[in-house]
């Protein structure tokens, strides 16, 4: 028997109805770990710590959990987290819900300045967005574009498609779903009510049907136990009244339930006082290497990659869908504008008609009534009238055989302004689509090349050892993690060719901190002629030594103003070159010119600059596997000689975050050993090293 890695939306239910009992608790952090398991610290007054855990990967699960089962808080939050703890620190926890019937929970907080809500989508590949009060996406796992929705950054938050609660339909409803199938009850009940298979096969089982009959031969007393089932199976739910157990197999975890099961009658079952409390113990103590133990082990069970290329496939086919959609919706709104221009005089006099007669008072009915009374008398501005809609102030005309429908308030001209802007909307909701469907064309030829490396001979002959060879990190099937924090990691870094340290400022306080505290006497100071970039240091020495007077090679000197330009506003701007300056520290002030006035990260520079012209932008993230594993990321010069692998990026339209999960898939398929990527190489880890503002792979 297969254990359960995914709540159920009854469980979700169950989890809900518990959930509420903790409202008014306060946020303290929020905790990020592998990028998909959420966790939400928390203070009640009556219950003390109160650990929430959402996790939206492999497992997909939400619940309160023991203390003693939460993992401990990993070594630097990442930015999703950090973003969490900025908007939610202090937070009330207002409560969650479900949305209908769906494996969507929505958490919501509240604090003074700002209320957020955190959406769980626990379902498909898992996500979880953060939306403001006005339900804007304010960052996502995951960013999801296709037909039917969009969660990214900046856009509304989408649901998908409501399904059938079958907890709430009535008998009527439940015959009609049943008499519209073309299969057995069990079935019929697992998709298109939505039980899924396990409660569906419960209901059979509760009713005394056999869940193999034909919807052909099910008659009217079938339907009615049935249904008496599910009353039966929906009453906890309503009143919140369970009675959870976990069962095992053979002495092995297989599933939790908010209430006992006739299907699970003959397994070994635990009690609980709270399902809550049933699904921590569940998952705490699951043993997924356990649930392969029939097959061989973990190594030897094969993944089911057809299914992962069929669903990838699918996705795919969705996608290029919705694109087609977009560009025949785009195409038509255009047509639209253009067929109104084609008939400026005929829009022209049904607008300047309504608006008459709205400022002389008549009313909408009456508009519609005489519109009518002329189409009858072959007045061809009327007949061309289609409609009218109040509530809006529209009027939908007739062009050539397409409905485009006028705002009464504007004329002629800024109507089709109106409807080209439309387009415009549409074709960039085409662009998202366009990004999303390269993103999984990548994750099917990863899945495609695991496939094939799965199913390959191994091949045990050792050739070519006489002679030794540097290792092939990419093609290690494990890496060791070596990690060395430094002093200098919270800034902008990177080592020059010939091994200087380059330091820059994120913010203005980083800024003011780097020239009060870390630049020396014998450093170089950079900065971007253009307004907007980062106070930029090469160190001659370390800050715990002497400063030293060293020649610091030209190499060193470009590459640190290449790194001043393409991290200032110049890459922000798409531009791709920009000039840079160096000067000496002593040159550097932050005391202004007489009648002038310094804004926070700002300095005074005086005596004569060294200039860089045209320095070209350019930015290389890659991975170091020796003496330390990490991400590096900074000049290509400096980066590419430092790592293994690497990806070079250039002012383009990606966001930061966008391009940092599409180079964050890219190290996943270079290297065997996928984990090691995730470890050291996250998508936040890469966003550090990437400037900001819209960037893209180069030559692309």
């Amino acid at each position: 028997m297969d254990q359960k890695r995914e709540l159920s939306s009854i469980d979700l239910a169950a989890v809900v109805a518990e959930l509420g009992a903790y409202e008014g608790a306060k946020l303290d952090k929020a905790y990020l770990y592998d990028d998909d398991l959420l966790r939400l610290k928390m203070r009640d007054f009556d219950r003390g710590r109160v650990e929430l855990i959402v996790e939206v990967g492999e497992l997909k699960r939400a619940h309160v959990s023991a203390p003693e089962n939460v993992p401990d808080a990993p070594g630097r939050p990442p930015n999703f987290a950090m973003m969490l703890r900025n908007r939610l620190s202090g937070a009330d926890f207002a409560g969650v819900e479900q949305y209908g019937f769906d494996r969507i929970l929505q958490f919501h907080f509240e604090r003074g300045d700002e209320d957020t809500t955190i959406v769980a989508e626990l379902f498909g590949q898992g996500n979880v967005a953060v939306l403001d009060e006005n339900r804007e996406v304010v960052d996502s796992l995951d960013t999801v574009r296709l037909k039917s929705r969009t969660v990214a950054p900046g856009s509304q938050y989408e649901f998908p498609d409501e399904r059938v609660n079958p907890l709430e339909i009535d008998y009527e409803v439940l015959v009609a779903h049943m008499e519209e199938s073309d299969t057995d009850l069990v079935r019929t009940l697992a998709t298109q009510l939505n039980f899924g298979g396990l409660y569906a096969e419960e209901v059979c089982a509760r009713a005394g049907v056999e869940k193999g009959k034909a919807i052909a031969d099910a008659d009217e007393e079938d339907y009615e136990a049935i249904f008496d089932a599910i009353e039966r199976l929906a009453e906890p739910v309503r009143s919140g009244e369970f009675d959870p157990r976990v069962y095992r197999e053979d002495d092995r975890l297989v599933d939790v339930t908010p209430l006992p099961l006739e299907e699970y009658a003959d397994l070994d079952a635990e009690a609980f006082d709270t399902f809550n409390e049933a699904v921590d113990f569940y998952y705490a103590n699951l043993d997924l290497e356990g649930d392969d133990a029939d097959s061989g082990g973990v190594g030897d069970q094969r993944p089911d990659f057809e299914a992962e290329i069929e669903k990838q496939k699918r996705i795919i086919e969705q996608q290029e869908q919705a694109i087609e959609g977009f560009e025949k919706e785009a195409e038509q709104v255009r047509q639209k504008a253009e067929r109104l221009y084609g008939h400026y005089g005929l829009a022209d006099e049904i607008l300047t008609t309504v608006r008459t007669a709205l400022d002389e008072g008549t009313s909408w009915e009456e508009i519609e009534a005489r519109f009518a009374e002329g189409a009858d008398q072959g007045i061809e501005a009327a007949q061309a009238v289609q409609g009218v809609d109040p509530e809006n102030g529209m009027v939908t005309v007739e062009i050539d055989g397409v409905d485009v429908p006028l705002d009464a308030e504007m004329g002629v001209e800024k109507n089709a302004d109106r409807l080209y802007t439309e387009a415009k909307r549409v074709e960039e909701k085409k662009e998202g689509a366009l990004a999303a469907i390269e993103d999984t064309r990548e994750d099917l030829e990863d899945v495609k090349r695991r496939k094939e490396e799965w199913e390959a001979e191994p091949d045990d002959e050792d050739e070519g050892d006489d002679e030794q060879e540097e290792v092939d990190w990419l093609s290690e099937p494990s890496i060791p993690i070596r990690k060395q924090e430094q002093w200098y990691e919270r800034f902008r870094w990177f080592r020059t060719s010939d091994g200087f340290l380059v330091i820059g400022g994120r913010n203005a306080d980083q800024n003011e901190e780097l020239v009060q505290k870390y630049l020396d006497g014998n450093d170089l100071f950079f900065h971007a002629q253009a307004h907007g970039g980062p106070v930029t240091i090469l160190k001659t020495s370390d800050p715990s030594e002497p400063s030293r007077d060293v020649d610091v090679p030209d190499q060193s000197k470009r590459e640190a103003a290449q790194f001043a330009v393409s991290y200032s506003s110049v890459w922000k701007d798409s531009r791709f070159a920009g000039d840079a300056y160096v000067v000496t520290p002593d040159q550097v002030s932050k005391t202004p010119e007489s009648g002038e006035y310094l804004e926070k990260g700002g300095f005074a520079i005086r005596g004569d600059r060294n200039y860089f012209r045209d320095v070209a932008v350019g930015v290389a993230v890659g991975i170091a596997c020796e003496p330390h594993t990490r991400v590096l990321g900074g000049p290509p010069s400096a980066i590419v000689p430092q790592v293994e692998t690497h990806i070079e990026v250039e002012p383009g339209r990606y966001a930061q975050n966008d391009i940092a999960k599409r180079i964050y898939r890219e190290f996943r398929e270079r290297f065997e050993d996928t984990s090691f990527v995730r470890k050291v190489a996250s998508a936040d880890l890469i966003q550090e090293f990437l400037p900001p503002g819209g960037s893209r792979t180069k030559g692309e």
